[in-house]
């Protein structure tokens, strides 16, 4: 799943473990509770404390395996922090840190669940909806304990494969949408389902109509006219032309006859490195026969891009302007989430947005038009 709201494995851990620390309430006086409740509560301080990744993954990628192995021992931790919580506000409910301790609970479990920890779940979902029905709760609490929601339950869907997860997304962001229409979030999240639903351009574009209507912000219903303009290029030349990192000169109109595969990406975006192995498969054996690859990387660090490609073997031209998600052509055609795959015909012709599945079955049937 490419959706840019939720963190990649490692930057999930981060992310959440890091915020919990940050947030980490002074320790109590020790003058005016008992030893013991001192004791617990800086044991309870070191148990949600950011754990550090191995310090044999310095200097090289950890594999898929490490990675499952590192988020199950850290979905561990975590239940054992969120133990620790209840088990102080327990035995201390009157202690000044017990508020504390319940909200640390909380957000323990949801780290846990986030790392897979399923068995927490429907814990962590009663004790949110509990949550949900405290009058004094504000409306910016109420949709970020939503919006977590929704977040989780789009990544239980991950083992049904993205269509289920893309379902899960547009309806959960209908219902935000709905129910706080002045929160930009809902609409970004149902724009980018649309534009990576493979249920076709018709609905794609249906959603971006509507979007570039309604009560989102200037920049979201930019968003929403910019895939408006993509979905539009489907069918047509696509005016691709740069000079790469390493000095050649890429223009698309000059490809015609060749298959190209317009490759939008980044060496820090993980779902597209995964890729990196499919792509170089189908560009060895297919590119003899006419398929060439143009890469539009959304890189920042120019620098590190090429050595990264060099490493890798990717022989084929890459365009980077170092501005991220600011990059000319991401802008240009709407691109909020990558890896995006594009495949521009022998004529020149834009003709399929989603070349991710069945690249080289795809390339292939190009190439005997």
């Amino acid at each position: 799943m490419r959706l840019r709201i939720l963190c990649s494995a490692l930057m999930l851990i981060s992310c959440l473990l890091v915020e919990v620390a940050q947030s980490q309430p002074a320790a109590t006086n020790s003058a005016t509770v008992s030893p013991e409740a001192e004791k617990a509560w800086k044991e309870l301080q070191k148990a949600t404390r950011a754990p550090m990744p191995p310090a044999e993954w310095q200097g090289q990628r950890p594999t898929p395996e490490q990675m499952q192995t590192f988020r199950a021992s850290q979905a561990v931790l975590a239940e054992e922090a969120a133990a620790k919580a209840k088990d102080f506000y327990t035995r201390y409910p009157s202690h000044p840190k017990a508020a504390d301790a319940r909200k640390k609970e909380t957000d323990m479990l949801k780290i846990a669940v986030n790392l897979g920890s399923t068995k927490n779940a429907d814990r962590l979902a009663a004790m949110e909806e509990e949550r949900l029905k405290d009058p004094n709760l504000s409306a910016d609490e109420r949709f970020k304990l939503r919006l977590e929601s929704l977040k989780r339950s789009i990544m239980s869907k991950q083992s049904e494969g993205e269509a289920a997860m893309l379902a899960v997304q547009e309806k959960g962001a209908r219902e935000l949408i709905k129910d706080f229409p002045k929160h930009d979030e809902g609409y970004q999240i149902l724009l980018q389902a649309a534009g990576e639903s493979a249920s076709g351009e018709t609905k794609a574009r249906e959603i971006a109509k509507e979007i570039a209507a309604s009560q989102a912000s200037d920049e979201t219903k930019k968003s929403a006219q910019a895939m408006l303009r993509k979905l539009e290029a489907l069918g047509k030349p696509l005016p691709i032309k740069f000079t790469s990192v390493d000095g050649r000169e890429v223009d698309l109109a000059k490809l015609t006859g060749k298959v190209v595969l317009v490759d939008f990406w980044a060496t820090w975006c993980g779902p597209c490195v995964a890729e990196i192995p499919n792509v170089k498969k189908t560009y060895d054996e297919l590119h003899p026969k006419g398929f060439e690859i143009v890469g539009i990387s959304f890189d920042s660090d120019k620098s590190k891009l090429e050595e990264f490609v060099k490493k890798e073997g990717m022989t084929w031209p890459q365009f980077c302007d170092g501005k991220a998600w600011g990059n000319k052509f991401g802008k240009e055609y709407g691109i909020n989430s990558i890896p995006a795959m594009w495949l521009v015909d022998k004529k020149g012709n834009l003709r399929d947005m989603n070349a991710r599945g069945g690249l080289e079955e795809k390339v292939q049937g190009l190439l005997k038009e």
